[in-house]
Formats: structure tokens, sequence, C-alpha cells
């Protein structure tokens, strides 16, 4: 595994790991789930290249999507909600229950949390464009004031039940 890491103004220090196949995470520095970087892993801060420009343009406003190899690892289920994430267009925020439903399983909201909450590749697949049923902020690896900030760069009149 290759790694190297990415100082942003708007999200902060951000770990990047992955192989010449693709991107496996893209994780804050500290949060609910930080990357721990193995001993056998590699840094190589030129490997990433491609994926810190459109980082940085994304932050910076001047990019919507982004052309990177994604490779998570998780669940078939988790996969799934990851998948239904990039399905979610830029600018717009969709509930917990949506997802659920996009994925042909309703009842399992809270499982999409939580499998939300798993998302090795946080920014790129957008977990942050999803919000409560009833239009407030729930958790995110970066921190809610992160989460609002992403939203609000790409929809800055898009209205949030703070």
């Amino acid at each position: 595994m290759i790694y190297d890491y990415v100082q942003t103004d708007l999200a902060g220090t951000l770990v990047l790991a992955g192989d010449e196949n693709g991107l496996r995470h893209l994780n804050f520095i500290s949060g609910k789930h930080p990357v721990a970087i193995q001993g056998n892993w590699r840094r190589d801060t030129a490997h990433f290249t491609a994926v810190k420009r459109q980082l940085a343009a994304y932050l910076a406003g001047e990019r919507k999507t982004f052309d990177i190899d994604l490779l998570p690892e998780g669940t078939p289920f988790q996969m799934k909600v990851w998948s239904a994430l990039l399905e979610i267009p830029y600018g717009r925020v969709v509930s917990y229950e949506w997802i659920a439903r996009r994925i042909g399983r309703p009842g399992a909201v809270r499982a999409v949390g939580a499998a939300n909450g798993r998302n090795p590749i946080s920014i790129i697949i957008p977990c942050h464009r999803v919000i409560g049923k009833d239009g407030t902020l729930t958790g995110y690896g970066g921190g809610l004031d992160l989460k609002q900030r992403l939203i609000r760069l790409e929809n800055p009149d898009i209205f949030l039940g703070l």
C-alpha cells in the first residue's frame, strides 16, 4: 500500500492510501475512523498527484466531479451504500432513508448510517451529502462543522435544519 498526506485549508490534513490500481482510502488524520498507517506501507509523495490536484480543485469550488479509480473495501452491504452515495448529485443532499430505499433496503436506515460512517474514501465518495430525514446534520468523520462547510461549498443556498 502506498500512502501520502495532503494538507487542505477546508478539511485539514487528509491521508491518501492506495496502490497502482486505485485509491483505497481518503480519510481525516483524526476523527472517528482515522487510517492507521501500517508498517509495510510506503510513502510516495508523487503517487497521488492527480488525486491531490482534483481534490484541491474541488475544495476551491472549481470541480464538481472526480475522475479517480476508487477501490474501497467493505462488506457487500457497505459497497451498495457507497455506490449509492456516488449517485448523489453535486450540490444536493439526501436522507439516510433515501439511500436505504435506493439500495432496496427501506428498513435498513440505521445500517445505512453505519455504512456511511465507515466510508473509506471521504469527500470523493460523498457521505457528507447525507443528512437526517428532518434536514438536520448528523454524524461525519471530519466533524459536523466540516460536513456543513462541504455542503455549503457545493450549494451555498441549501437549507440545513441546524
